[in-house]
């Protein structure tokens, strides 16, 4: 492996033309085909195998031309304080608007809250208007949008508190550009401290910019939506940083070192390029996991983020020993680029690295037990870890779609935002209708249920549909007790007249989503931590190391849990953070946790300890190889670390609450994994275990492949015999 690399990284620095060139060409290709690609279709929440699932796809077989797919909108009326919205002057204003909106292109149609059952609150102070469209939300036109606010806007004008809800809204406040800028400054701010140069801090950026562009646009030409691309560019802007950020510092080790740009370079790639590789792979098994959770949107956004990240490996491997071509004493320190670049000074006074680490190694057990204590304290909330899917009512309170869900909870009760959709399959049944009705009257009599709509035969007439409005919310408990009490319920119905009661809706979808994500959980960790497993068992060549890798990353991420339950669910620091509403967590929130910190903590693992494991194959004593390794990488890890956390803590500023919980989630994992369990569990476990730490047994190592990710062979006389004969021609002013 290091072999390989180090002639990829010569190869790379000597031809550094025609690789920029090359890689200019792609990013040209990547960005034209995106550009010419059509709009990516809006990606479909499908949950395969699960009942609500079949009950919509029932319903688009039974109902033709329905569209269940297509947008919607909820206009909310309240009358002013004292009157009603029945009154003459308000019901006038009402269907005024309903018809107004009713007449736009892409309206298949607006319910008129006087002439729909139900629609009018009993105290007669709420009102409400379905309006649904021919088109997914992604697909409505400005006109249509503006349409709808304008709407509202008339409602204010005549008197009437207006509010919108539904999916045909844009969300407010939720774009990410600024995020990313956020991001990008704080990456440039810590990379210029860490390195001192500007080119140093700037190729980092440069080239994970560059690997960004064409995974983001490879991944829209191949017709990907944008909601795809969002963890892809998040994750491919970070780990970019990353990847380039520890090649670059080993490139500057190594002129330190005495060796000249182009062995630097080669010797760069092949040692801490064979860390980003295995780093990197790491990241991809853990994208890739996301796939056995069996939700297609997960599954695309796993893939796409996986893809960058291979795409961000590539360019680290080739692109930046290309421009360290062009920029071989530019990224020096100042005081090496006015000298020689000779060999480091003797009696140099130690880092902080150096001295955190050898802190560690004289007290191992006392910090090892206060680290792990600490992490057990602050994992303690985890235990009350409910799951869900918020709707608007996670909401900022500043948003129309949060106000609307207010005014009709306050209209019409705490379930009215969480409809069932019951679905009545009676194409086996003998009389279909008795078998509806005899469905609504169960349904009716269910405890829970507050109203239910008489039932909806299709054309053939097989199959109804009735709404049952349950008496909590939809993210109440209570609300997924009743669902599942109604399928049970439903085999009674099937046994007595053939016919087959199904469960869905929004609040359904939410229940089995978190049902399908728990299910999956155990099964996605063994996979991608039984795999890294593996995968670091052939990098470190040790059974120890690898599993207290798996261990500690179950810390940091038991922390980081316990972190989110605190804040959202029970409210610690949620003024601080702008959280207006706790509740549940989002139930693909551990899991997507999972994945993407178990990649970010695996490369910290494979950056910290392959330096320790180098210094221990050369000669050093465990303790000594310790200190070694943080000499070089604490430093390089807590930068990269410290870039991971401002750009994840961006995303606490929205006005979303999952993209809130999202920031303070990545960011607290981030921080107690890098900086507790990489920087302080891992150096006293392996000061425990001393030489026990690298032990293979003699028939495992038979089988396990040598990779030399050390790069022993380039301290064997390899580099000697790889370099070629002639060396490329002098630049002016260049060592």
């Amino acid at each position: 492996m290091a072999t390989f690399l180090y002639r990829l990284g010569r190869f790379s620095f000597r031809r550094r033309r025609l690789v920029a060139l090359l890689w200019v060409v792609i990013l040209a290709a990547c960005g034209f085909a995106a550009a010419k690609a059509p709009a990516a279709a809006e990606d479909g929440f499908s949950m395969p195998g699960t009942e609500s699932q079949k009950a919509f796809d029932l319903l688009d077989q039974r109902f033709p031309g329905s569209n269940s797919k297509g947008a919607d909108a909820r206009i909310v009326f309240v009358a002013p304080e004292g009157q009603k919205v029945t009154a003459s002057a308000n019901k006038a204003a009402v269907e005024k608007i309903v018809a107004d909106v009713a007449g736009g292109d892409q309206v298949k149609g607006a319910l008129d809250p006087f002439k729909m059952a139900g629609a009018v609150s009993k105290d007669g102070t709420t009102a409400y208007s379905t309006v649904s469209y021919d088109v997914q939300s992604i697909d409505l036109t400005d006109a249509t949008t503006e349409a709808l606010q304008d709407a509202a806007k008339a409602g204010r004008d005549a008197g009437l508190t207006v509010e919108l809800g539904g999916s045909a809204l844009v969300p407010e406040g939720e774009g990410g550009g600024s995020t990313e800028l956020i991001g990008v400054a704080a990456a440039a701010v810590v990379l210029l401290i860490t390195f001192g140069s500007l080119a140093a801090a700037g190729l980092p950026l440069l080239t994970a910019i560059i690997g960004v562009g064409v995974g983001v646009a490879s991944i829209v030409a191949i017709g990907m939506s944008t909601t795809t691309t969002t963890l892809a560019l998040m994750l491919g802007l970070a780990v970019g940083i990353d990847y380039a950020l520890f090649i670059v510092s080993r490139y500057r080790t190594e002129r330190t070192e005495g060796h000249d740009a182009e062995e630097a370079v080669a010797r760069a790639v092949g040692t801490a390029g064979s860390a980003v590789v295995f780093a990197g792979l790491t990241v991809v098994i853990a994208l890739a996991g996301l796939s056995v959770v069996g939700i297609p949107v997960l599954t695309k956004m796993g893939l796409a983020a996986a893809s960058t990240v291979v795409i961000a490996v590539l360019v680290a491997m080739t692109l930046l020993p290309a421009l360290l071509g062009f920029f071989r004493k530019a990224v020096l320190p100042r005081a090496q680029r006015k000298g020689h670049g000779g060999q480091r000074a003797k009696g140099a006074r130690p880092n902080l690295g150096t001295r955190w680490a050898s802190f560690v190694i004289r007290r191992p057990l006392a910090v090892l037990v206060f680290s792990v204590l600490g992490l057990g304290l602050i994992s303690v909330p985890a235990l009350d870890l409910q799951l869900g899917m918020p709707g608007d009512e996670a909401k900022s309170t500043s948003t129309t779609q949060r106000r609307a869900y207010d005014a009709l909870a306050d209209g019409f009760g705490p379930g009215f935002n969480g409809p069932l959709t019951v679905v009545v399959d009676a194409k086996g049944s003998d009389d279909p209708k008795a078998a509806a009705a005899r469905a609504a009257e169960q349904l009716t009599a269910t405890k829970g249920i507050v109203a239910t709509t008489p039932p909806a035969f299709n054309a053939a007439g097989d199959t109804a549909v009735l709404t049952a409005v349950p008496s909590t919310g939809p993210s109440s408990e209570d609300t997924t007790d009743l669902v599942h009490t109604i399928r049970d319920e439903a085999h009674g119905l099937k046994s007595d007249t053939g016919a087959t009661m199904l469960v869905t809706g929004t609040t359904a979808v939410n229940i089995d989503v978190s049902q399908k994500v728990n299910d999956a959980l155990l099964p996605y960790l063994a996979l991608v931590v039984g795999l890294a497993f593996l995968l670091l068992m052939v990098v470190f060549r040790s059974l120890l190391v690898p599993l207290k890798a798996a261990l500690g990353f179950l810390l940091s991420v038991a922390a980081a849990f316990g972190t989110i339950v605190a804040v959202f669910q029970w409210g610690w620091l949620a003024d601080a953070l702008g959280v207006e509403q706790t509740g549940p967590v989002m139930s693909m929130m551990p899991i997507f946790l999972i994945g993407v910190v178990f990649g970010l903590a695996m490369d910290y693992e494979v950056f910290l300890v392959t330096r320790m494991r180098e210094a221990y194959v050369h000669g050093e004593r465990p303790g000594e190889a310790i200190v070694t390794g943080f000499r070089h990488s604490a430093r390089v890890v807590g930068a990269a670390a410290v870039i991971m956390i401002a750009v994840f803590a961006g995303f606490i500023g929205m006005n979303e609450s999952m993209i809130k919980m999202m920031g303070v989630g990545l960011a607290s994992a981030v921080f107690f994994d890098a900086f507790v369990v990489r920087m302080t569990v891992v150096p006293a476990v392996l000061a425990l275990l001393g030489h026990r730490a690298w032990w293979l047994p003699e028939w495992l190592a038979r089988i396990v492949p040598q990779v030399d990710v050390e790069g022993e062979k380039l301290n064997h006389g390899g580099p000697a015999e790889l370099r070629p004969e002639t060396e490329p021609e002098p630049e002016p002013g260049r060592a």
